[in-house]
């Protein structure tokens, strides 16, 4: 009881101080970052005699490797080896969920860009020449690169997954209205800052240390162990930032620091690999383009009573996290509406494409694209707004997902409402209908997006983390945790909970590099579970030496435990300042031998899920928000401008909105540029025809809306999550779907013939085409 008392007094204490931080805290990293002082894999100190290495891989997308002559490459001065699946020692195998992804192809190669040998050399230009000189001989063998094609032939990844509730059979015969179509949402190209990279070094006694861009250290550590026959103590990962990720390192960094590991291995010396951006387009995954069929069934006052879909899945030419992508995917094919019969199911289509991967929203967005389609065709066919469909059928409390779960704390009505009240929607879209009634070469269009997103990871046994701290003798404090800094100000919120429990000024604090030796056997930082699952366990860390420091305080002062406090570096009686300040705490602490060190562990409570069933609790909690996004189109060229993105974001208790609402901005523009911009293209060949910025378009400064506008949801926040801070990594890329409606929406007001297509990017292109199309 009293160390309950002394934790919930701990927790009232650190919301006052919350409350001051939470408005002045700025991401720590800014600082190195504009002065070009943060430091990535390409900047680490190499040691001398560094060999470079680059990747030989597949000139063709599927076939039998005839022959391989190395022999010009090998002779060329400053080459020292090429490597090949002969070389290792282990096993040639780098697969997760699945073990069906060679490091190295041995006798066929499955997509255009697969590795086949690292040539390492003195330099990279070096590496590079040599890589010119290899000639291969493939026996092409027939190329797949839809997943309708793939599930034409039977190729699939695993076996299909289907979640259902209620009964949709019987449902649709009670609709008054049915419809039925079919949807296609592209892949998207992370494009990091920073391209895929590794530095292995040799240490003593046959050890391994890899600096590493990746977002999962254990899983590098694993792999690598696994592919060099050796134990995983042997492996240390050490990550100090990515510059960027966006899911596309959580699994695909892995190759590149086994390659660098096995040369290292071989070799003795230090080896770089850092893929140049070309490389690393062809070699690496994307976001997975999806070909979806769906059924929805109204009633006569817009209630979805029935909901099938199918997601056709191209996961490319292996699993890598394909099959948790899925799952994802039909644990939001509902959006934040509530459907009481529901029929989903996901195939993930094996094709001769590189293996697709996570990326933000990780499925999630490609489910809710079809949903969202599907309500717009009804409406379409009704004459009705979309708008009135989506308000009629919003999530409220108690309500049930198709996975089981049963929805509490639901935000999805509340974030509609205020959206629509604080931006006023209604005055919106008069002023939308008298533009469009006055113009004629311009129309405009608007859209809601509602999102729900759950945040966990949906395989429970993920839903971990640990982290290490340390108060040294004179009072600053070091932390090790899990989590991978990657841009989404995730230091900065580690050091906020170190900072707030011992009520010292932050630049007593420093982030430790994520480190396999200090912290092991962790998840990825990935999930929008980073800050959640690594903060609750600095969190527990801090709280349990401030324990131990309070009780120093209290003998040396001579009063109760329950009377002391920590405030602005020095303790406190009942409120009243003592003499006694935090440096001299911590040495007195020194002096009585109580540990000033902590090792906590925390696993998320109450989630579970059972696949056998499909059904569980595999949230902590969800995520709501509403966005209103307008469009102004040009009516004579195709080409279009967002007006504004106005948005009411369930943050919780936001412990640092600065950093928060950085990721609502740059998510929003991301899920924006997937819908518009970004089209990814393959040859039949599965050759990647979009393989450089001059044929790939991303979101610049006159792309993106004209005004962004969020305002936080008024909410009690979430216990599971840190600081009832909710997680904001994934959820907002979800609003950049609304651009994809609001463009329809101005194509439609113009051309009263178009028939609504759900082919997404929405290019500029297809807004021509869209505008003069006559289907009648």
């Amino acid at each position: 009881m009293h160390k309950n008392k002394s934790h919930n007094t701990l927790n009232s204490e650190l919301d006052a101080v919350s409350k001051a931080l939470k408005k002045s805290i700025k991401n720590l990293d800014s600082y190195t970052h504009v002065r070009g002082e943060s430091l990535y894999v390409d900047d680490v100190n190499i040691r001398q005699g560094t060999f470079h290495a680059v990747v030989f891989d597949s000139p063709k997308a599927h076939g039998k490797i005839k022959h391989i002559d190395y022999s010009k490459a090998e002779a060329l001065e400053g080459v020292e080896r090429i490597l090949t699946y002969k070389d290792i020692p282990g096993e040639n195998e780098i697969g997760g969920i699945i073990a069906d992804e060679p490091l190295f192809a041995e006798y066929d190669v499955h997509f255009w860009g697969m590795p086949i040998a690292l040539i390492v050399a003195e330099s990279e230009f070096i590496a590079r020449k040599a890589r010119g000189l290899i000639d291969i001989d493939i026996e092409e063998l027939p190329v797949i690169t839809t997943a309708k094609e793939a599930k034409a032939k039977g190729s699939f990844i695993n076996a299909p997954r289907s979640f259902s509730l209620g009964n949709t059979e019987k449902a649709f015969a009670d609709c008054d209205y049915i419809f039925e179509g079919e949807t296609f949402s592209n892949g998207q190209e992370h494009l990091y800052i920073e391209a895929q990279g590794a530095y292995a070094e040799p240490l003593e006694n046959g050890n391994i240390k890899i600096t590493s861009s990746t977002q999962g250290p254990t899983a590098v550590q694993a792999t690598t162990a696994r592919v060099l026959g050796l134990a995983m103590h042997k492996i240390e990962i050490d990550v100090t930032r990515l510059g960027g990720g966006f899911g596309g390192k959580e699994d695909q960094a892995t190759p590149w620091a086994v390659m660098a590991a096995l040369a290292t291995y071989h070799l003795n010396q230090s080896v770089k690999l850092v893929l140049n951006r070309h490389d690393d387009l062809r070699m690496t995954g994307k976001r997975h383009p999806y070909e979806s069929s769906y059924k929805i069934g109204l009633s006569k006052d817009l209630k979805i009573l029935a909901y099938e879909a199918e997601f056709l899945q191209n996961s490319g030419a292996a699993a890598d996290l394909s099959p948790a992508i899925a799952e994802r995917t039909l644990f939001h094919a509902t959006n934040s509406y509530f459907v009481p019969n529901v029929t989903t199911k996901v195939l993930s289509c094996k094709t001769n494409l590189p293996p697709n991967t996570a990326f933000r929203g990780f499925g999630g967005p490609q489910g809710m694209f079809v949903i969202e389609s599907a309500i717009a065709k009804a409406a379409s066919e009704i004459g009705v707004s979309s708008k009135a469909i989506q308000e009629a059928n919003l999530l409220d409390e108690n309500d049930t997902f198709s996975y089981g779960q049963i929805a509490k704390l639901v935000e999805a009505k509340n974030s509609w409402n205020s959206a629509k009240s604080l931006f006023n929607s209604e005055g919106l879209e008069r002023e939308i209908e008298t533009f469009n009634q006055n113009n004629s070469n311009f129309k405009k269009g608007i859209a809601f997006m509602p999102i729900c997103f759950g945040i966990s990871f949906t395989n429970t046994p993920m839903n971990h983390a640990r982290a290490l701290v340390h108060i040294y003798l004179d009072g600053s404090v070091g932390v090790s945790t899990a989590a991978v800094e990657m841009g989404q100000g995730v230091n900065t919120k580690m050091m906020q909970i170190a900072a707030q429990v011992f009520s010292i000024p932050i630049e007593k604090i420093k982030i430790e590099t994520t480190n396999t030796t200090r912290v092991a056997n962790t998840s990825p930082s990935a999930a929008s579970s980073t800050a959640d699952l690594n903060g609750k366990a600095t969190l527990m860390a801090c709280n349990s030496l401030l324990e131990r420091l309070k009780k120093v305080a209290s003998e040396d002062l001579n009063v109760s435990e329950n009377e002391i406090s920590l405030q602005d570096e020095f303790v406190y009686i009942n409120a009243k300042k003592s003499e006694l300040s935090w440096t001299e705490l911590i040495s007195k602490t020194m002096l009585k031998r109580v540990a000033l060190t902590e090792n906590a562990h925390y696993a998320t409570p109450e989630i579970h899920f059972d696949k056998t069933k499909e059904k569980g609790h595999p949230f902590a909690y969800h995520v709501y928000g509403t966005a209103i996004t307008t469009v102004t189109v040009d009516c004579t060229r195709g080409t279009y401008e967002f007006d504004s993105v106005k948005i009411v974001h369930d943050y919780g208790k936001s412990m640092s909105e600065g950093i928060d609402l950085g990721q609502v901005e740059g998510a929003l523009i991301q899920g924006i540029g997937w819908m518009t911009l970004e089209e990814i293209a393959y040859n039949d060949d599965g050759k990647l025809l979009s393989n450089a910025l001059s044929t790939y378009k991303v979101p610049d400064l006159f792309s993106v809306p004209k005004v962004v506008e969020t305002i936080p949801l008024e909410t009690k926040g979430h216990d599971l999550a840190i600081l009832k801070s909710k997680a904001v990594g994934e959820p907002p890329l979800m609003y950049g779907i609304g651009a994809y409606f609001a463009l329809q929406n101005a194509i439609k007001a113009f051309n009263p013939n178009y028939n609504m297509k759900f082919h997404a990017p929405m290019t500029a292109e297809k807004v021509l085409m869209g505008l003069y199309e006559d289907s009648k």
